[in-house]
């Protein structure tokens, strides 16, 4: 991190007396949280709707930034400064220690969505689908790292130096680019503590480097987010399991009583509280030594007509996080569906779409979107961020049709 930029989110830190007053009524993400930094005097998390929510410490949220476009993949704390976001567009924004409508500043240079930050506080490294690491300095530099075949997934600054990981299976040391470990699968999520690096990914293990190796066995599902305090290290995945392990017993301490819902990203406080995110757009605290939930946030949903045909509307809950059904709600993480039918692919006005969705060469009808649920948005939209749906009830596809036709009029 530049020291002149750390100074200028310090004296911005030092001249707010306080947080802006929160928001009147509920704050929360339009769809699935991706991505969670805590700081010391704030906290940052970015979803699938294109949205950072600056959060007090208590778990309220003080201010919404949407500035990128596309959904936020990276967070991170800067030691001593503020908050640095990664996306889908490429952009690396910097953020002051409160946040704030617009970032102090935007580095540039990947081709394809930023997926993973560090910071040393001197410097920020970041990762993306292009498969590089770059390493922007303090005099306004970029080195640029190349050797993964494939996305960068994870960052972190390790006592020995900058450590990436990627979908390949490999973990490098950076400036050399030296194979520090090889897995069968994508290595999904990186900590560091007390001097070792933890590694998970796809083969539902925890791989810890250091002075005590040792492979902690967390269940069949991938792990995506790790975060590390002390001894203590949080370990979560798709299945929505959360658990805590003791890094110096290598065990595991106990469980989150959560709802069971997949968890993307992970966060410490600096008064040893949880702080997680996932795909209900919620974001949650928990008391880290009993696994006890303290609060969790606000989540926009698409509101239901009263009237609504229930058969539908209980096909439709599986799209509520992320679709409105009104002109007048607040974005999500998908286009809103309010005069769906007879619109042109990619056309909603104010919204980020994907490149494919983009090129707008489909009408919405009954018959394309019944094609869309049918034979999935991956082989209809190939490159689209909407998450793999397909009805095989004729009876359920015939109900949501119905539900669209009368909801989003």
């Amino acid at each position: 991190m530049p020291a002149v930029i750390r100074a200028a989110l310090l004296g911005l830190l030092l001249a707010w007396p306080a947080f802006a007053q929160p928001q009147a009524e509920p704050v929360g993400h339009g769809g699935p949280v991706r991505a969670l930094a805590v700081g010391e005097a704030a906290a940052a998390s970015g979803g699938l709707d294109q949205s950072i929510i600056f959060w007090g410490l208590d778990g309220r949220a003080r201010h919404v930034a949407r500035w990128h476009q596309g959904a936020v993949e990276a967070l991170i704390a800067i030691p001593g400064a503020g908050f640095a976001s990664g996306a889908e567009d490429g952009r690396i924004a910097i953020w002051p220690p409160m946040g704030g409508p617009e970032p102090d500043m935007v580095l540039t240079g990947h081709e394809g969505p930023v997926t993973a930050l560090a910071s040393d506080g001197r410097s920020i490294a970041s990762g993306g689908f292009d498969a590089t690491v770059r390493v922007w300095d303090g005099n306004g530099g970029v080195t640029v790292h190349e050797g993964h075949r494939g996305p960068v997934t994870a960052l972190a600054f390790s006592d020995r130096g900058l450590v990436s990981a990627g979908q390949d299976g490999t973990l490098r040391r950076w400036p050399e680019g030296r194979v520090l470990a090889e897995h069968g699968g994508p290595i999904l999520a990186l900590a560091v503590f007390q001097g070792a690096l933890a590694a998970a990914g796809a083969d539902g293990r925890i791989h810890i480097l250091g002075s005590r190796p040792a492979t902690l066995a967390t269940g069949p599902r991938p792990v995506v987010a790790l975060a590390a305090r002390g001894t203590l290290l949080a370990a979560a995945g798709p299945g929505g399991a959360v658990g805590l392990w003791d890094t110096a017993a290598h065990r595991l301490l106990r469980g989150l009583d959560g709802p069971g819902l997949p968890v993307w990203a992970l966060g410490f406080a600096p008064d040893g509280n949880l702080w997680t995110g996932g795909a209900d757009g919620r974001i949650r605290r928990w008391n880290s030594t009993t696994g006890r939930p303290l609060s969790e946030s606000a989540a926009t949903t698409a509101a239901i007509p009263e009237d609504a045909d229930p058969d539908g509307a209980r096909v439709f809950r599986a799209c509520q996080a992320c679709h409105a059904l009104t002109a007048e709600a607040p974005p999500m993480a998908g286009p809103s569906l309010h005069g769906i039918f007879g619109r042109r692919m990619g056309s909603l006005a104010g919204y980020a779409y994907s490149p494919r969705l983009a090129q707008g060469d489909i009408i919405w009808t009954e018959e394309t979107v019944a094609d869309l649920f049918t034979r999935g948005p991956d082989v209809v939209t190939p490159g689209t961020r909407m998450p793999v749906q397909r009805l095989s009830e004729p009876s359920d596809l015939a109900a949501l049709l119905r539900f669209l036709q009368t909801a989003t009029r």
